[in-house]
């Protein structure tokens, strides 16, 4: 039973790939363990532009110290505690993950504007990174802002990005676009190497009592996978850049239908944080068990089996089911 895939350029064994989202990867035990469970890889846990930033204001302002009043600027960038590493940390860990395991390791850096941060890109490389996912993590609320603006940033970050490295770059992005499918194709342009569908944003809750905005939910559920599904099998056959599937990824006959869709691998987070690192194996072996009962021997030949390309009627990933949703659906209680 072959379970190989390739997603940027690497060779996996497996498409289960434990996503960035989880912060199992902070422990260097976990990555082995991960890799022990039949992980293809691992993508590690972001390290964000607002550390990047802070660690440049902090130096400029010992620099700079009593040239100037800015006290106000002072907690403009979160607290140190508020990150779990910081950036030498984070480029040590890259390099203790790349001497316990021989699963590629996958660096995240997280964020959305365009300036010197990006620049942390070619010290991954140097750490050892075997591919970069740009994790961009935006949601604008600037009145004056357009969609073309922000549709411009994302390229220019990925264009500075992949200027300042050799290695693979994926982009993780948003399904807030009013096209996806052209900014796929744009990005594709700009030379990303895979997009990773989607970024899931957490949305806040309010708290009544303590009249506070709180964190809302934050492990996905099986429904959210529906919406990069539908997404990978629109943009299979029409870019180039691999792609990989995020949010809602619960069991192995999940993976299954990411993979048929189109992607080369599935992001695992949250099923990870249910059930323990061992889940890997539970869901690989799911996996295999489905692949013999419908007379599957490899992954390859399912990767896209599913995609709109290959549909008998496109308007499946389009109108054609809202439709028949709409039309078909009645209360239970109906006297129709």
């Amino acid at each position: 039973m072959d379970l190989t895939t390739t997603y940027l350029g690497l060779n996996l064994r497996s498409p289960i790939v434990p996503s960035a989202a989880a912060p199992l990867s902070e422990d260097i035990d976990n990555i082995k363990r991960m890799e022990d469970a039949g992980a293809g890889a691992v993508v590690l846990h972001s390290l964000f532009e607002e550390q990047l930033l802070k660690e440049k204001f902090e130096l400029h302002h010992h620099l700079e110290y009593g040239t100037n009043s800015f006290a106000e600027a002072l907690n403009y960038f979160p607290e140190p505690d508020e990150f779990h590493v910081g950036p030498e940390i984070y480029l040590d860990h890259i390099r203790q993950a790349k001497a316990a395991v021989d699963i590629p390791i996958i660096a995240s850096l997280n964020g959305f504007s365009s300036g010197g941060w990006v620049e942390y890109a070619q010290l991954m490389q140097q750490a050892g990174a075997d591919a970069i996912e740009l994790n961009i993590y935006y949601v604008p609320t600037d009145l004056d802002l357009t969609g073309a603006e922000v549709e411009q940033n994302y390229i220019d970050t990925l264009t500075e990005v992949k200027a300042e490295v050799t290695i693979p770059v994926t982009v993780k992005l948003s399904p807030f676009f009013s096209n996806l499918a052209n900014m796929a194709k744009r990005l594709d342009e700009a030379g990303a190497d895979g997009l990773a569908l989607f970024n899931r944003f957490l949305q806040p809750d309010i708290n009544p009592e303590e009249l506070e905005a709180e964190v809302g939910s934050v492990l996905s559920s099986p429904q959210d996978m529906r919406l990069p599904m539908r997404w990978i099998a629109i943009l299979y056959g029409r870019i180039n850049a691999d792609l990989a599937a995020t949010s809602g990824i619960q069991r192995g006959r999940d993976a299954i239908k990411l993979l048929m869709a189109g992607a080369k691998v599935t992001h695992v987070c949250s099923a990870l944080l249910r059930h323990g690192i061992p889940y890997i194996q539970v869901m690989e072996n799911e996996i295999k068990h489905w692949m013999e009962e419908h007379e599957y021997d490899s992954i390859q030949l399912m990767i896209g089996s599913m995609s709109q390309s290959y549909c008998a009627d496109k308007s499946a990933y389009e109108r054609a089911q809202y439709m028949k949703a709409i039309t078909s659906y009645y209360p239970e209680n109906s006297l129709v």
